[in-house]
């Protein structure tokens, strides 16, 4: 059975995936104690092998896919842009060295795979310089820059060993009515796979649901963002509150109607806190109309969780609903995490023969 070790591992979203997949969720590394008991009770037999900066990766069980998303606060472009440089995404060079360090206690032979994860604000920080940086720790090799400055969604870095391919994904492509771009970056250190892995069509990496509804009073089915309360046909727009918040500042208020979604469209990424909004209008019936927040539920359902998966801990502890809104927004939407662990299983068992075909 192939395993995977996950760095900066958050409420287990790439274990969950991997097993979905018949791959083998080893050990974990993360610091918070509100995730950690959450994936010691989904996980029980996975280790907790705690701080990044603390771990030696010839002493950690050799695994088959290391995952890590490490923080993107320095990256994000709602951040303070200092990038690698900051002092939490600079953490994105422990799990380099941890890489590196398991690869020379191995003979080259583990992990086949790397797969990192972060936001879209990776290809500008510091001018674009940061994710040459990513690129350039992977290969351990010079990358030119592109001769506009500015790296593309997807590519490749060819010709070498390990391939790296990179992608920019949005959640609300891989069974989610959230709109969440996150870059992953695959780097294939025994052959030419990491190009397949990102870049083959959707349907030949299936995605295993649950086969249960959303639930939500918005469009899971993108068929027209409208739902049934009782005998009235109702319109639900999200509210993209950062933008509201600078209408407001600037007193902006074309800005301000504009940031109020259309119906249909997909819930704007969720961040750490309580505070996305969404208006339910009634058409037929305007004085039914209101405006809430969303529930904790519902993130877990935006970020294709199962119902519940961050609502208790390992000793059948509740997690507090603050805990539960940070872990979420700091973690990775399932769709898009199963749809590189599905192509990563089939190739690297394909490859090891571990599967007869």
């Amino acid at each position: 059975m192939l395993k995977l070790g996950s760095l900066f591992d958050g409420i287990g979203v790439f274990p969950l995936a991997a097993a979905k997949h018949g791959i083998r969720p080893l050990w974990a590394s993360e610091i918070e104690k509100a995730p950690i008991s959450i994936t010691k009770r989904h996980f029980p037999y996975m280790e907790h092998v705690g701080d990044v900066t603390q771990l030696h990766g010839g002493r950690l069980p050799p695994v088959d896919i290391l995952t890590f998303g490490s923080p993107c606060q320095n990256l994000s472009q709602i951040g303070n842009r200092d990038g690698l440089a900051g002092e939490q995404s600079g953490l994105f060079y422990e799990a380099i060295r941890i890489i590196n360090e398991m690869r020379c206690a191995t003979d080259g032979q583990y992990p086949q795979l790397a797969i990192w994860e972060n936001v879209a604000g990776a290809f500008s920080s510091a001018m674009g310089a940061d994710f040459r940086t990513v690129l350039e720790a992977f290969a351990d090799s010079e990358i030119p820059m592109p001769d506009n400055g500015k790296w593309a969604p997807a590519g490749l870095v060819p010709d070498g060993c390990p391939e790296i391919a990179w992608r920019l994904l949005d959640s609300q492509h891989f069974q989610s009515a959230q709109s969440r771009e996150r870059v992953f970056v695959v780097a294939d250190y025994r052959g030419q796979r990491a190009s397949e892995i990102l870049f083959n069509p959707l349907p030949l990496h299936k995605i295993l649901g649950d086969g249960e509804e959303s639930g939500l009073p918005f469009p899971g089915d993108r068929g027209g963002g409208s739902s049934e309360a009782g005998r009235h046909h109702a319109e639900v727009r999200c509210f993209h509150t950062r933008k509201m918040r600078g209408a407001v500042q600037y007193h902006d208020p074309k800005m301000f109607l504009s940031a109020i979604g259309k119906p249909g469209a997909p819930c704007p990424t969720l961040l750490t806190g309580d505070y996305q909004v969404i208006a339910v209008h009634f058409p037929d019936a305007p004085e039914k109309d209101y405006i809430r927040k969303l529930t904790v539920t519902e993130f877990e359902m935006l970020m294709g969780l199962p119902v519940g998966w961050t609502k208790f801990g390992h000793e059948g502890q509740r997690i507090s609903d603050s805990a539960r809104f940070k872990a979420l927004g700091n973690s990775i939407v399932l769709g898009c995490a199963e749809y590189i662990m599905a192509g990563a299983a089939v190739l690297l068992q394909q490859k090891e023969g571990l599967n007869g075909k």
